[in-house]
């Protein structure tokens, strides 16, 4: 005779499972923020990790954000054409890299490159049992492994997002105004005078740093978290990616909720 209940115990263990996932993660996040003083008194750990997490990931930030640059540039004049301001293609452009595609879009390539090379990182350390002998030579590995990796993805991914954007301007202004003929004097000026600093570029600054925190915490997590198995690192660096990107999603609707509500 079938169990049936064996569905609603299949449903109760996955939730419980969950439930308990996100409270070690709590839990992972306030050890890894109490032992963060290693990271900055031994600057040169998260210096490397800048370099790893942020001039490694350059060339992919750079060459996305210079063809969205291009595809805006394109789009946006076609539809401008229709209602006869071209001259506001360089604010739309802006706009909308500030906003939104640049901490977004440079976020999800932070978490595809960097993202996955830091989980791939500490759960290969716990495959191989480096961690444990941390443990033994009495070296914290959140100290000395994750919370450096941790800071160098935060701190980096400011500035990716930054350089994602002054390409993506640089892209529609090659667009629009080298190939397509559109003013300079107007691309530039428009721009100048419609782009707040406080209310867009500030507004980005804000996104990119909590996108940062988000994709590095669920890296070092993941990698931290991860079975000591090729498989579990894989579903791990897999978990990376698709969490990193729902959360970007996310919290990209919660802060621009917010952000438009205290514009208005």
């Amino acid at each position: 005779m079938p169990d049936l209940l064996q569905p609603f115990r299949r449903l109760g263990h996955a939730v419980t499972e969950r439930i308990w996932r996100l409270g070690f993660a709590s839990r992972f996040f306030f050890a890894l923020l109490l032992q963060s003083g290693t990271s900055f008194r031994r600057l040169h750990l998260t210096l490397r990790e800048i370099y790893v997490s942020g001039v490694l990931s350059l060339l992919i930030i750079s060459v996305s954000g210079l063809f969205v640059g291009l595809v805006l540039g394109l789009q946006g004049y076609e539809i401008l054409q229709r209602f006869g301001s071209p001259e506001y293609l360089g604010v739309m452009v802006a706009l909308s890299l500030s906003r939104e595609l640049g901490p977004v879009v440079a976020a999800l390539l932070f978490a595809s490159r960097a993202g996955s090379s830091i989980t791939a990182e500490i759960g290969l350390m716990k495959a191989t049992e480096q961690l444990k002998a941390m443990d033994m030579m009495a070296v914290d590995p959140v100290a000395r492994v994750v919370a450096p990796r941790f800071w160098g993805g935060l701190l980096a991914m400011p500035l990716l997002a930054a350089l994602f954007s002054a390409l993506g301007v640089l892209g529609g202004w090659l667009i629009g105004v080298v190939f397509i003929g559109v003013d300079d004097g107007a691309f530039w000026s428009q721009m100048q005078s419609s782009v707040d600093f406080r209310y867009d570029i500030w507004n980005g600054v804000i996104k990119s740093f909590v996108f940062g925190a988000a994709v590095s915490l669920i890296a070092v997590f993941e990698g931290y978290d991860s079975l000591p198995t090729a498989e579990g690192v894989s579903r791990a660096i897999t978990r990376t990616v698709v969490t990193s990107a729902l959360a970007i999603l996310a919290l990209d609707f919660v802060l621009t909720s917010f952000m438009f509500r205290g514009n208005s």
